[in-house]
């Protein structure tokens, strides 16, 4: 269906909206490139947009010669994402302005995944009281992006691992029928790569891999300098490459699974078992909580700070094999830079050096050299931020008219 010229204005005043969020701040010129509109329409768009208080200067960009060009940004507070990032036991919410700054703590529940029926419903009512609780107005937001793990679909609005995904149930329509907000879902690991690349370490690069160490180990692809999800928006299972000959069962039903002797549910498990062994550590095995892992791996975390031995040799083991699987993404895929992201990314130079180690010694020496590594800037909130930045990725095509109108 055509546009007419207001439906066509409400568009581009999107268009320049999402850019100014994922830019932080633009001049017209630069603006007008990225929209493809001309400069005089472009101006147009911003004179709307600072009239309706929207948009403001800030400041003057670099000069090529001329005079110095006024620079513009989004009012922080002119709208807001509701973020929400889940993995199998627990799920994050927070309220996020256009700076990506958290407006509000984040919440955090207690949501178990597996084999849990009712979870869908139990995340929609957390969602809805959260909403209530911030006391900012639905149509102050521009949506709500959800990170999850599983094999998500997010142009089918299914997970087919979690929520209900097994018997087909819509969760973006089941979310947002009851919410009245646009709901996008994406899986978890492809939206930390989304936050390295609109905001940390892959911004500007063409081909990067970011593996998410956490309870499993996962993998969002950078390729072209696009996000790239697959046929069905499935691709980046780096948790399940058989790396080892060890016949331990992996929760995807096969054996040897990368993730059976690198994730961090796995390091939790062996901290435990080697501290009831009497293995010395700063750690007491009495206060290593049976079931919180959470509590478990901030102790691990808080130990390897410290310098303790043990935790140190069973994170770099660990961290040594995360390295043998990236040594093959690397052979395949020869990406200009590997970002260490997600949970695990608390660990720093302590995850980093394996991993290296690992990659001196078994990446062909001409792809090896070529390939950087470091761990991510953005840390535990890269989920939170890949989760904002899903729905802005998507706001010029949202339908309601509440936005810049």
């Amino acid at each position: 269906m055509k546009m007419g010229t207001t439906d066509k204005m409400l568009f581009y005043k999107k268009l320049a909206i999402k850019h100014l969020y994922f830019s932080g701040s633009l001049s017209s010129t630069d603006l007008s490139d990225l929209i493809k509109k001309s400069i005089p329409h472009t101006n147009k768009i911003i004179e709307v947009l600072t009239g309706d208080q929207w948009v403001e200067e800030k400041g003057f960009g670099p000069s090529s010669g001329g005079r110095r060009p006024s620079l513009y940004a989004i009012k922080p507070s002119m709208l807001y994402i509701l973020s929400i990032a889940m993995d199998q036991f627990v799920t994050r919410i927070a309220l996020m302005d256009m700076q990506n700054k958290q407006v509000m703590p984040v919440q955090k529940f207690d949501l178990p995944l597996k084999n849990n029926p009712n979870a869908l419903g139990d995340l929609t009512a957390i969602i809805e009281r959260f909403i209530k609780q911030s006391g900012v107005d639905s149509s102050r937001m521009a949506g709500i992006g959800i990170g999850m793990p599983g094999f998500v679909n997010p142009s089918e609005g299914v997970n087919y691992t979690h929520l209900g995904g097994q018997t087909g149930e819509n969760i973006v329509r089941y979310i947002s029928s009851r919410l009245q907000l646009p709901v996008f879902i994406d899986n978890d690991s492809s939206l930390i790569a989304l936050a390295e690349l609109r905001f940390g370490g892959a911004v500007g690069k063409k081909n990067v891999m970011v593996v998410n160490v956490g309870w499993g180990i996962g993998l969002g692809m950078i390729l072209d300098g696009k996000m790239f999800r697959g046929n069905n928006g499935l691709a980046g299972e780096f948790s399940h490459i058989p790396l080892f000959l060890n016949n331990k069962l992996c929760n995807c039903g096969k054996s040897g699974c990368l993730e059976t002797e690198t994730s961090l549910s796995i390091l939790v498990e062996k901290t435990r078992a080697g501290l009831q062994a009497g293995k010395i550590s700063s750690l007491n095995s009495s206060d290593f909580h049976g079931n919180d892992l959470e509590s478990n791996f901030d102790d691990m975390v808080a130990a390897t700070r410290k310098g303790d031995k043990f935790c140190i040799e069973l994170i770099s083991e660990a961290a040594y094999h995360i390295g043998r699987g990236i040594a093959i993404l690397i052979h395949l895929m020869n990406p200009e830079l590997i970002i260490l992201s997600g949970r695990g990314s608390l660990l720093g130079r302590i995850l980093e050096v394996p991993v290296l180690q690992a990659l001196n010694e078994h990446c062909i020496p001409r792809l090896g050299a070529n390939t950087k590594l470091q761990v991510s800037s953005l840390g535990y909130d890269a989920e939170l931020i890949g989760a904002a930045a899903l729905v802005m990725e998507n706001f010029e095509t949202l339908i309601s008219t509440n936005y810049a109108n």
